[in-house]
C-alpha cells in the first residue's frame, strides 16, 4: 500500500458530537496502523455559524481524548495551511482550472426559483435536482445576464452520459450512473466555495488517499470523484462509515444523552473508556476493554462489513467507563475526582491520603467520576441512627445488646473485630446482622464498603465516634 494519508475534517458550528470523535478516531487507527500520517484539517469557511473561533474547543476535545495527529494547526506540516478559510487562494486556483477547462457554467437562478422547481417536482414524484436551466443559456444570454449585475454562482457541468466507480473499503466497488445526478454547485453567491469543493481540492493539494467519514457523505462523494477525475487526479479510497442511531434506530442527534463530547466529559467519562467503546463499536473483538494501542492493533480493516446502522449503547459505554475507572492509577483518578469533590464539599482541609483512601474504597464502585459525590457523601455526612432504622438490618430485641457492645469501644482494627465476633456469638447475632448494622450506623446505609475500609477512611475516632450516636 502506498502512503497512507488520511484526514479528519471537522466544522466549528457546534460543539464535538459522538459521531465527530468516532470519526477522528477511526481515520487516526486507519493511518497508524498502516504507518501512515492523520491530518486534521478544520472547515471554517463558514464565518457566520462558527461556534469555535480557531476551532479551539475542537483541538482540547482532541487532545483530551489523546488523538495526537500528526499534521494539523498545531503540529504544523508540508501542506499548510490547516484551515479552510486560509486556502482561498487555492481554491481559486483550481476554480480557474476549471473554468480554462470549460468544466463549469455560470447559473444565474435564484434560491427562490430553485426552490419552486424542487416542490414542484417532489409533487410530480420526481426526485429534487437541478434541470439544467443555465447550461442552456447561450453564450449572448449569458453576457446580457452579467451586464444587468444579476447574482450567479459557478456549477459543474456532469456528463449526465458517464458512469463512474470508487472503492469502499466496506462495500467495495460502487458505480453510479451520472444520469441521476444534478450539476452540482462549486460556489456561492458571494464568491466562496461549497463544503464539496472546498473539500476535494484539499483532499487533492494534500495527497489524501483514504476518506472516512460518515454514510450521510455519499451523494457528495459522488460530485467529488466528478471533480477528482476533471482534475486529471487519481480517486482516493473511501470508506463510508454507519451512522450512529439511538435504540429506537434513529439518527443520534442532540436530544439524545450523551450525544455531546462536552457533556461526557462533564459527566465523568474517562477518554480512554470513550475511544475505546467508539473503536469497537459495530465491530467484534475478543478483547472489549483496549487501550488506544491496544485498540490499533486488534483492528483488522480487510474484514470490514457493511451495515447501515450502528446503535450507541450509552449503557454499554457506561460499563466500559466503570471498567477503565476499576482498573485505573489510584493517584491519577484521585486527581481526576477532586473537581467533582470540590464542587460538592469543602475538602480543604482533607489531607492527599485520606482522600486517596476514599477513593480507593469506593473505586471498583463508580461507574463515572461523578459518583464519587455520592459514595463518599457518608464521609462528610455524619448520619444520625434510630433504634427504629437500625430494625431493618437487625431483630428489634437484639438492638440493644448490639448498642451495649458498641458503646465507648476504641482501640485498634483487630483489637475491634476480634472484640465484635466474640461479642456477637455471646449475644446470638449473624455476621449479617452485625456488619449491616455497624455499616449503617456508619454511613447510612446496610450496603457498601467493607468495614474495615471504613475504620481506615473514617479514621479511628470518627469510626468509634459514629457507632454511639444511636438516638
Amino acid at each position: 500500500m502506498k502512503n497512507v494519508r488520511t484526514r479528519f475534517a471537522p466544522s466549528p458550528t457546534g460543539l464535538m458530537h459522538i459521531g465527530n470523535i468516532r470519526t477522528a478516531l477511526l481515520n487516526y487507527i486507519f493511518a497508524i496502523k498502516n504507518k501512515g500520517t492523520c491530518v486534521l484539517r478544520i472547515e471554517d469557511t463558514d464565518p457566520k455559524r462558527n461556534f469555535d473561533p480557531g476551532a479551539e474547543k475542537i483541538q482540547q476535545h482532541l487532545s483530551w481524548l489523546n488523538l495526537t495527529f500528526q499534521e494539523g494547526p498545531q503540529s504544523g506540516g508540508s501542506y499548510a495551511p490547516y484551515f479552510q478559510s486560509q486556502r482561498t487562494s487555492i481554491y481559486q486556483e483550481h476554480l480557474d482550472y476549471l473554468k480554462e477547462q470549460d468544466f463549469l457554467y455560470r447559473c444565474f437562478c435564484t434560491a427562490q426559483e430553485l426552490e419552486t422547481k424542487r416542490q414542484r417536482q417532489i409533487a410530480m414524484k420526481k426526485p429534487p435536482r437541478y434541470d439544467g436551466t443555465c447550461r442552456k443559456l447561450t453564450f449572448e444570454q449569458v453576457q446580457h445576464k452579467l451586464a444587468e449585475k444579476i447574482p450567479f454562482i459557478w456549477r459543474m457541468k456532469v456528463n449526465h452520459s458517464q458512469k463512474i466507480s470508487f472503492n469502499d473499503l466496506a462495500r467495495n466497488t460502487l458505480n453510479f450512473d451520472l444520469k441521476n445526478f444534478s450539476d452540482f454547485p462549486v460556489t456561492r453567491e458571494d464568491g466562496s466555495f461549497t463544503f464539496v469543493f472546498a473539500n476535494c481540492v484539499d483532499d487533492i493539494a494534500m495527497n489524501i488517499t483514504h476518506v472516512l467519514r460518515g454514510e450521510d457523505h455519499l451523494t457528495n462523494t459522488v460530485s467529488q470523484v466528478v471533480l477528482v477525475q476533471a482534475f486529471g487526479k487519481e480517486v482516493p479510497t473511501f470508506w463510508h462509515l454507519s451512522i450512529l442511531c439511538n435504540k429506537t434506530g434513529k439518527k443520534l442527534s442532540k436530544r439524545d444523552q450523551g450525544f455531546s463530547l462536552e457533556d461526557l466529559k462533564t459527566a465523568g467519562f474517562l477518554p480512554e473508556a470513550i475511544c475505546n467503546y467508539l473503536g469497537i463499536i459495530g465491530g467484534s473483538f475478543e478483547n472489549e476493554i483496549m487501550s488506544l494501542p491496544e485498540l490499533i492493533e486488534a483492528y483488522n480493516f480487510d474484514s470490514i462489513h457493511s451495515t447501515s446502522q450502528v446503535r450507541y449503547d450509552l449503557e454499554k459505554l457506561t460499563w466500559i467507563n466503570h471498567k477503565w475507572i476499576a482498573q485505573y492509577d489510584l493517584a491519577s483518578l484521585t486527581n481526576l475526582c477532586k473537581p467533582y469533590l470540590e464542587k460538592e464539599y469543602n475538602i480543604s482541609q482533607l489531607s492527599h491520603e485520606t482522600l486517596q483512601c476514599l477513593v480507593k474504597a469506593v473505586q471498583t464502585d463508580m461507574q463515572t467520576l461523578q459518583d464519587i459525590v455520592k459514595l463518599v457523601k457518608f464521609y462528610f455526612n455524619r448520619p444520625k441512627i434510630t433504634k427504629q432504622e437500625l430494625s431493618t438490618t437487625i431483630d428489634s430485641v437484639k438492638i440493644d445488646n448490639l448498642i451495649s457492645m458498641l458503646t465507648n469501644q476504641h482501640g485498634s482494627w483487630e483489637h475491634f473485630s476480634t472484640y465484635l465476633k466474640d461479642e456477637a456469638k455471646k449475644h446470638n447475632i449473624s455476621n449479617k446482622e452485625l456488619f449491616s448494622s455497624i455499616r449503617i450506623l456508619l454511613t447510612g446505609n446496610s450496603k457498601g464498603l467493607q468495614i474495615h475500609d471504613l475504620f481506615v477512611c473514617l479514621g479511628q475516632k470518627e469510626f468509634f465516634a459514629r457507632l454511639t450516636t444511636t438516638q
